[in-house]
Parts: structure tokens; C-alpha cells; sequence
């Protein structure tokens, strides 16, 4: 019976796989960024104005603190910091049990009126 024994073949193929993987080069994942060096210059004026927007447990929205009672109202209120110069920071303060529709309506209507300066705060209590 005339078989071939491919077991050798076998054996030099497995080495050179193994060969082929170590002289692959290392493939890195970093990202190369020219880094500003040296101080930054000092900022310009006062630090700008910061509102608290929240949606409590009802979703219901208060703008620093007062109870906004409809959604025109929320866009008068938006409207005027996004027209002041400079615009004011934003904060927007979830509460955990508000519905993700109210907290969606309050910053599309924020991006459609022209607030840059949007920031959501108190993430924190999300992550257990």
C-alpha cells in the first residue's frame, strides 16, 4: 500500500504559520498629534454665564430653578441665551426616571436654536 505521510508536511507547514506570525510587524493603535507646547494664553474677560436646565422625575423642566410651564416658553428661554454674546453654558441635569423624550425635546429644540455651549451633567448616576 502506497500512501504518502503527510505528517511531515504537516509539521513544516505549522512552522512556517508560526514563522509567517512572529516576523509580522506589531500593529499600534495610537494616533500621532502635534501638541500645542508652552502655556496657553490667559482667557479673555469674565468666565460666561452658566444655565442649569432640569428634568426632574415628572418631566417636568425647571430653568435655574423656575418651573417652565410649556414648551414655548422653554424656546423664548433658549432663543435669548442663544443670542447672547458670548453664549452661556448650558447645563442640562437629568433626573434618572425622566422620560429619554424630554431630555431628547430639550436639546433638539436647544440645537435648533443655535445653543453651542450644551453640556449634560450628573452622568454619573446612570452607571449602575
Amino acid at each position: 500500500m502506497m500512501d504518502i505521510n503527510t505528517t511531515p508536511l504537516i509539521d513544516v507547514m505549522l512552522v512556517l504559520i508560526i514563522m509567517l506570525i512572529i516576523t509580522i510587524p506589531i500593529q499600534t493603535h495610537a494616533v500621532k498629534l502635534d501638541m500645542p507646547v508652552g502655556n496657553p494664553p490667559p482667557p479673555n474677560g469674565p468666565p460666561p454665564e452658566v444655565i442649569n436646565i432640569m428634568v426632574d422625575f415628572d418631566n417636568t423642566v425647571q430653568w435655574n430653578g423656575v418651573t417652565i410651564p410649556d414648551r414655548q416658553t422653554l424656546e423664548l428661554h433658549l432663543r435669548d441665551a442663544a443670542a447672547k454674546v458670548p453664549q452661556p453654558e448650558v447645563h442640562l441635569w437629568p433626573n434618572k426616571l425622566a422620560k429619554y423624550d424630554t431630555v431628547a425635546m430639550v436639546m433638539a429644540e436647544a440645537q435648533r436654536l443655535g445653543v453651542t455651549k450644551l453640556g449634560l451633567v450628573g452622568a454619573e448616576q446612570f452607571m449602575d
